[in-house]
């Protein structure tokens, strides 16, 4: 399942962005409609967090990999036909700060494993994860428990998580 993560990462194994304050400096998230100019907003929106943050000097590398995780489930996590069993957006991304880490996670409906593919220099896609595991400092996923209100009949999980973690220098402002 990627690569395991601190306790850090529980809220996310929740399905949700942790809520309790002494815990994290910052969260945000965002709903995203199931079309590829999501991928735009989502990187408006990384932008907009991040500055807000004090961490501008970050967003490159991190709207190369919130690109890359909003296209995957866009791509490979929603069915071809218009979703029914999806009305509201069924992608969300989150983005969560803490004293010295960072870290971006889509939520997607589909229970399927997303998978690196070759980096081969004459691929035209498969790249997206392994640009992911090369920017950031570290990379997983794992089953999303159903949240309130969801009616699936897949059981107690409807999706999944993926995140990416990004270290933060030690003297970083704690954001606003």
């Amino acid at each position: 399942m990627g690569t395991n993560g601190s306790t850090m990462l529980e809220p996310l194994r929740q399905g949700l962005p942790p809520t309790d304050p002494s815990g994290v400096a910052g969260s945000a998230s965002c709903a995203l409609p199931a079309r590829y100019e999501a991928v735009g907003g989502a990187r408006k929106f990384t932008r907009s967090t991040l500055e807000r943050w004090e961490l501008g000097e970050r967003f490159d590398d991190v709207a190369l990999v919130v690109s890359e995780l909003v296209t995957n489930a866009l791509r490979h996590a929603l069915p071809t036909d218009p979703p029914r069993e999806f009305p509201e957006s069924p992608v969300r991304l989150h983005l969560m700060r803490w004293a010295t880490r960072l870290v971006c996670a889509v939520r997607d409906p589909s229970r399927e494993s997303p998978v690196a593919g070759e980096a081969a220099d004459s691929a035209e896609s498969g790249r997206g994860l392994f640009l992911v595991e090369c920017v950031s400092d570290s990379w997983g996923w794992h089953p999303s428990p159903a949240l309130p209100g969801d009616l699936s009949p897949a059981g107690p999980f409807c999706g999944k998580v993926v995140w990416a973690l990004f270290r933060l220098p030690e003297n970083t402002p704690p954001g606003r």
